[in-house]
């Protein structure tokens, strides 16, 4: 049956079992557990989660950040996966968005998002940080970049992905009805929750 779905893989082990938790690199990290408890229930636009998409072929990568009430996905290509590199992204794509449009972000525990301070200090976004071997803790953003890798799987070469396959994954993923949203799209959800955020 699982192969009929639209991400059909084996089930995963977990991967925490028998592995030594390895040290963060990441100062002044603010857990999970510190992020208010509203960011749950998506009532509120503005929360995002923030990953990686890797390329075994070469050392270019893409920074996905998702919104997790709208499901609004932001997918922007990186050279190289680096903290500045990475910082880069998210400014860049978040500049474009009103201050009440980002009010925090949650990443996982990647050496690319160790200068997160730069973020909160620039965009005013408050940045926390799942467990390690958790990532069911950013399970919008997980599910989102299984969305991506339907689009460029496993084994693509991001060197050669352009900026308009990028803008046209992105723009696919938004603009189409989720069931979750009632059947409307992330567009249209983003939007309409814009203004109306707190």
């Amino acid at each position: 049956m699982i192969q009929l779905l639209r991400r059909a893989h084996k089930k995963r082990r977990n991967k925490s079992i028998g592995r030594k938790v390895r040290k963060t690199t990441i100062p002044n990290r603010i857990p999970i557990d510190a992020r208010p408890k509203s960011v749950e229930n998506r009532r509120h636009y503005g929360h995002w989660e923030g990953d990686s998409l890797i390329s075994r072929k070469s050392k270019a990568a893409l920074n996905t950040l998702v919104e997790r009430k709208s499901r609004l996905v932001l997918i922007t290509k990186l050279q190289r996966k680096t903290a500045d590199e990475t910082n880069r992204a998210v400014i860049d794509r978040f500049r474009k968005l009103p201050a009440k449009g980002r009010q925090t972000l949650t990443l996982d525990n990647g050496t690319e998002n160790a200068k997160h301070e730069i973020l909160s200090v620039k965009l005013g976004v408050r940045c926390y940080f799942a467990r390690p071997y958790a990532s069911w803790e950013r399970g919008t953003n997980e599910n989102t970049n299984g969305l991506i890798r339907w689009y460029l799987p496993k084994g693509t070469d991001f060197r050669k992905i352009t900026p308009e396959q990028i803008a046209w994954i992105e723009n696919l993923l938004n603009t189409r009805p989720r069931k979750c949203l009632g059947y409307k799209t992330p567009l249209e959800v983003a939007a309409s929750s814009c203004c109306t955020s707190r």
